[in-house]
């Protein structure tokens, strides 16, 4: 992320002038941007301005010559006669080895307590006979440049200008030399890319102290007239015939020329300096240039050796099997997708040159030989950038800057800043020739409500200093159709500003989230949770209290799961969607039945050595069924209203179930008790109370249904048909193939319910809790003979509708089928328990018995036996 030099932010916004970082730092995050670090000074103690009185060069035993010197260094100064080594002039001795310097010349001296770049302390040591009471330094030992043949001189001991524009010997040096003291770092968020540049940075402080910011993005505020495009400029051609979503990965390129450039030209000191306190190193002045502009404008520019380039620069997308070598020595093979800035060396656009808006390639590099420059500042598509920079781990400047949006009209200010710097610094000769193909969209205009900021803010902001505001973020503001409606046009380096939203954000940050009242809202209190959150609560908690561990598991499966439970090619359970983009390739698909994933939770507790494992899950299940394909709507604008609803009606449905799964021991063997193990009634009966929890009652019929037992599998429906469509899940025993792919125990058992199915028919209305009575019970047992097709819940559900309301619990207790019982039939006993608000005569006891014997006869030919 950009650090931010201070004094190269004073060029655009007045400072004052004693500017801390962590001053800075406050004012810039109070208008929303965010402080990353403030970086200590690589560069600390008392490194200060010398003046050589005396050199005397000593040749060692091993032949090399070091010079002993006697250095002026001012208020540090030891006195005469005192010291480390005692001299009659006030000065300290001081043992340098570079040649490059004379008595009486100005030098930059580090005296013990300082620490140079990389740790190093200085202090007083004896070496080569003398005590060196601090160090004479040279440019890479204070970090800011390459040169060790020489140590830095200020000024020669003849140049009495140069002497008369230093400080006084004993001063800091420091602000000489351009080295950065604590440095702040921000970090910059999607939607601000502007401030990644000092010119953006700059208008932030400006918006949060007021203080008075003059643009360098505009024309009117460059040291030379923009020029206008030529016919002459040199050509460049777009031909992006696979824009992505729409968008056109090039709207602006911008060229100029620049000719008879110095290839031995340096950047100037001050620019050197702002580029190593900003993090980049300085290369050559052409390269610099570039960077340096970019660092302030955020426009990235790139610079071709003209006479390597054949024209005209086609920008294009990339073609199969094509290859370049980029500026960091990789060579990449390139995407299809991949925009590219290409010549017509060998063919019209056939040799590239770059990855437009990533980085340049190694043909036409700026080398130490080029004097004739061509400058490109154009205008890339975020997205195609973005894609680029990311499918080839290139995260350069300038994709950085890119992928978080342009300004698309600074690139011809840019270009014009950096001929200038060309032409000021390198002797060159600017070419009247000016190319800029520019077809941009800049924002439109949005009706803004001025009273949005009060109702989403509750700030009472007046008209005018909302206007106000919005003018001097660079909108445009115009009066709207109606009364308290403004049009306001985005600046273009603004894309971020598109809705009502927005502008009112940018108030609300301009003014300051301090001042925004800390108010409970006039809005009522919220009503907790949902009707369905709390069935689907007192759901689990009735599990839970009948021994059932809750538990959450993974959500996304692998066909293996459906393969090892048994499940049909043909079931719709198999119809899961794979996920683009998978957390584990091993488990692509998302889940449609809970126990997929929960029967991987069992098989984990077993192997973990847990004796006893029951677990269940509320969680989503995910149903693709039935569901129509959604165009991807484009990134370059907000999808419409119909777009929303088809993309709306493509999401699956995504139903909450609960299941279950549980085997071993109930509880375990012990002295003089046997161990009780779960079976499939277990199953049954935990469902069918939890429902009876949230007041539906259930019914159980044979059914046949992987993962399930073919025989000890129970379907469980809404009413006591055992033909209902309205099915709720299932619960039993799981098959013995099921259990032995899963590594579960032997008749492990499982349910599945759709909870969402089960909560709505509860509905909303409140359960009715029953009476409690105090008059004593009646108790019924009826042993019915039927035909072995009749099934427990069929007749259970007859006995309870013609019992009526005198019944309190009704129970199966015996199946019996053998002697006294004819071959075909089957003896179901029921233990029916009758209570009312009185005591319940023997007549009305006997009624209630013959209304059941009557219907269950009626309904299943049944018989009562004797």
């Amino acid at each position: 992320m950009p650090l931010i030099p201070i004094d190269w932010l004073g060029t655009h916004v007045e400072l004052p002038a004693d500017l801390t970082p962590q001053q800075l730092a406050a004012s810039l995050v109070r208008v929303g941007l965010e402080e990353e670090a403030i970086h200590p000074a690589e560069v600390t103690g008392p490194v200060v301005v010398g003046r050589v009185l005396t050199r005397q060069a000593k040749e060692q035993s091993n032949g090399k010559v070091i010079n002993y010197c006697r250095v002026d260094v001012g208020v540090h100064n030891d006195s005469p006669g005192t010291g480390k080594e005692p001299s009659e002039l006030p000065s300290r001795g001081i043992i340098c080895g570079a040649h490059n310097f004379d008595a009486g010349d100005y030098v930059v001296v580090s005296l013990p307590g300082a620490v140079l770049p990389g740790g190093f302390e200085i202090s007083a040591r004896k070496t080569y006979g003398h005590i060196s009471d601090g160090m004479i330094c040279s440019a890479r030992e204070l970090g800011i440049g390459e040169d060790h043949a020489g140590i830095i001189v200020l000024a020669k001991a003849d140049d009495a200008a140069a002497i008369a524009a230093l400080p006084e010997p004993g001063s800091d040096a420091l602000p000489l030399l351009g080295v950065a003291g604590e440095t702040l770092e921000i970090n910059i968020t999607p939607d601000r890319g502007y401030c990644f540049s000092m010119r953006g940075v700059a208008r932030e402080y400006h918006h949060a102290t007021g203080a008075v910011f003059t643009d360098p993005g505009l024309a009117e505020n460059l040291p030379t007239p923009l020029p206008a495009a030529t016919p002459d400029g040199f050509p460049v051609v777009v031909e992006d015939d696979a824009p992505i979503r729409g968008r056109h990965g090039c709207d602006r390129f911008v060229t100029r020329v620049v000719r008879g450039v110095d290839p031995q030209a340096q950047s100037p000191k001050w620019m050197r300096d702002r580029l190593t306190q900003a993090g980049m190193r300085p290369i050559s002045l052409i390269v610099d240039a570039t960077n340096y502009v970019m660092l302030d404008l955020g426009q990235p520019l790139h610079a071709y050796d003209l006479d390597k380039v054949v024209g005209p620069l086609v920008v294009r997308r990339a073609r199969d099997g094509e290859h370049l070598v980029t500026l960091d020595d990789v060579d990449r093979t390139l995407d299809p997708e991949d925009l590219l800035i290409t010549d017509c060396s060998g063919g019209h656009g056939a040799r590239v040159l770059g990855l437009a808006g990533t980085m340049g390639g190694a043909d036409t590099e700026i080398t130490s030989a080029t004097t004739n420059v061509l400058i490109e500042a154009a205008h890339f598509d975020a997205v195609s950038v973005a894609r680029t920079a990311r499918r080839h781990k290139l995260p350069s400047e300038a994709s950085k800057r890119f992928e978080r949006e342009v300004d698309p009209l600074v690139a011809p200010v840019a270009a014009q800043a950096v001929v200038d710097l060309l032409v000021q610094y390198g002797g060159g000769v600017a070419g009247t020739e000016v190319t800029d193909y520019c077809e941009i969209t800049l924002p439109e205009a949005t009706e803004f409500p001025l009273s949005e900021v009060e109702r989403l803010t509750g700030l009472r902001v007046e008209s005018e200093r909302i206007v106000e505001i919005l003018t001097d973020i660079g909108c445009g503001v115009a009066a709207g159709a109606s009364q308290g409606v403004v049009t306001v046009t985005p600046p273009s380096w603004r894309p971020d500003l598109v809705a009502s939203a927005h502008f009112v954000e940018e108030v609300a940050r301009i003014i300051g989230y301090d001042n925004i009242d800390s108010l409970l809202p006039q809005a009522p209190a919220g009503r907790g949770l949902t009707t369905r959150q709390r069935q689907r609560r007192d759901i689990m908690r009735t599990l839970a209290e009948q021994g059932w561990v809750q538990s959450l598991s993974y959500p996304f499966i692998s066909t293996a799961s459906l393969d090892k439970q048994g499940i049909s090619a043909d079931d719709t359970r198999r119809l899961a969607i794979r996920l683009k983009n998978p957390l584990q390739e091993e488990a692509p698909y998302m889940r449609t039945s809970l126990l997929d994933s929960l029967l991987d939770t069992a098989r984990l507790n077993v192997s973990r050595g847990n004796p006893v494992v029951a677990v269940c899950e509320d969680g989503v299940v995910t149903h693709p069924l039935g569901l129509a394909q959604a165009e991807q709507p484009g990134v370059g604008e907000r999808p419409s209203d119909a777009q929303i609803a088809a993309l709306l009606e493509a999401i699956p449905r995504q139903p909450h179930h609960i299941a279950g799964v549980a085997c071993g021991p109930v509880t375990e063997e012990r002295a003089g008790l046997q161990a009780i193990v779960w079976d499939w009634r277990d199953a049954i009966e935990a469902v069918k109370t939890a429902a009876r929890t949230i007041g539906v009652e259930l019914a159980v019929s044979a059914d046949e249904r992987a993962p399930w037992h073919p025989g000890r599998c129970g379907k469980l429906t809404l009413s006591g048909d055992a033909n209902s469509d309205a099915v709720i899940g299932w619960a039993g025993e799981l098959a013995p193939a099921v259990c032995k792919a899963f590594d579960l125990p032997a008749r492990s058992i499982a349910f599945e319910l759709d909870a969402d199915a089960l909560c709505a028919a509860r509905g909303s209305t409140e359960v009715q809790v029953e009476p409690v009575f105090t008059n004593p019970v009646a108790k019924e047992d009826i042993a019915l003979v039927v035909d072995e097709g009749v099934t427990a819940a069929e007749l259970e559900a007859t006995i309870r509708d013609a019992a009526g309301e005198y019944l309190e619990d009704l129970r199966l207790f015996d199946v019996y089928t053998g002697e006294q019982v004819p071959d075909g039939k089957k003896s179901l006993a029921f233990a029916l328990r009758l209570r009312a608000d009185h005591t319940l005569s023997a007549e009305e006891t006997a009624r209630v018995r013959k209304r059941v014997i009557k219907q269950a006869a009626k309904r299943f030919n049944a018989e009562l036996r004797a």
